[in-house]
């Protein structure tokens, strides 16, 4: 590096904020390694103090690093982890819009915790679903359709923009038929509902959540019993659309009443139908982009918001199925 085209730079950190950069210096995911990465950088601590020497565009990549990170923190919500590395890599993305301050909470999980957008194109999808009667999410697993989508349904049932809220996935499960399971119908779906049942409970708790299901507040049902119904003043959440034909998307999208919302989401990357060209998700921007009261939203790999290795999973298997597709071509 050219020490004549680097500037030299010290930064005081608050407590709170250095406990969240410097962390344990062995963590590849700290604040301090991140920044310790970025080519042309060179990085030292000492106490709370940040000294870097680098190149002025490298060192607005740490700046806005650091003040997003202030923001985040000193919003008074609670600050997981996990985000760190999210954060840095969306602002040291030339290609991304990264919003400074916090994005807007949407509401408070029964523990207290705060439910919002993590990312720009999370924050995409929760404005489409605000502001669209039909909301259609495509994106690998862990980046947040079902569980930002379920949070806006709760929302609106808090606020009394809706009556009850409808969740329903296919019952088909990977490497299973529901004839094969024990138990009755319920005793046999439950199992494949369960990260919605799991995602309810922590928003409202256990015991307010089995209330709401026992007053109709709260429906979970399998796709194909919502045959023949009607749903007014609902917020519809259709999970694992991949897993639907189009004849039963059409259905599905038709149980439409009078002041409904309706979100679908699914995961392209797989599809558990016998023959995956009849899944319903691929045709849908085919049939419905012309209509402007549907949104489409694509979260991708970098909006995955669980552990990195996640993130680096999806990435190696989209490759492999690139290069599989390719060679049977």
């Amino acid at each position: 590096m050219d020490i004549k085209e680097s500037n030299e730079e010290h930064i005081d950190l608050p407590e709170e904020i250095s406990r969240h950069v410097f962390g344990i210096s062995s963590d590849s995911s700290s604040g301090f390694e991140l920044i310790r990465n970025i080519p042309g950088i060179k990085a030292r601590a000492r106490g709370n103090r940040l000294s870097l020497i680098g190149p002025e565009e490298k060192l607005k990549i740490v700046r806005k690093f650091l003040r997003i990170l202030h923001n985040r923190v000193e919003s008074g919500k609670h600050f997981e982890t996990g985000e760190l590395k999210l954060i840095f890599e969306h602002v040291n993305d030339a290609t991304a819009t990264v919003r400074e301050d916090p994005y807007p909470e949407l509401l408070n999980s029964h523990s207290g915790r705060s439910v919002r957008a993590k990312t720009p194109k999370q924050q995409d999808y929760v404005d489409a679903i605000a502001n669209h009667d039909i909301t259609i999410s495509f994106g690998p697993a862990g980046t947040g359709k079902t569980y930002l989508a379920i949070a806006m349904a709760v929302k609106a049932l808090k606020e009394k923009r809706v009556s009850r809220i409808i969740l329903s996935r296919p019952t088909i499960e990977a490497g299973e038929k529901l004839g094969f399971l024990p138990g009755d119908m319920l005793e046999k779906v439950d199992p494949h509902f369960r990260p919605l049942y799991d995602a309810l409970q922590e928003f409202f708790g256990l015991s307010h959540f089995q209330a709401l299901l026992k007053k109709g507040a709260v429906e979970i049902t399998p796709l194909a019993y919502m045959r023949g119904r009607t749903f007014n003043e609902a917020f519809i959440v259709l999970d694992e659309a991949q897993n639907t034909t189009v004849k039963q998307m059409r259905m599905f999208l038709t149980r439409m009443g009078f002041g409904s919302k309706i979100v679908v989401t699914g995961d392209r990357t797989q599809i558990d139908l016998p023959d995956s060209k009849y899944s319903a998700l691929f045709t849908l921007p085919e049939v419905l982009s012309s209509i402007k009261r549907i949104a489409f939203v694509e979260l991708k790999e970098k909006d995955v918001v669980r552990h990195d290795l996640v993130r680096e999973i999806i990435v190696a298997y989209q490759k492999f199925f690139h290069e599989f597709e390719e060679g049977n071509e």
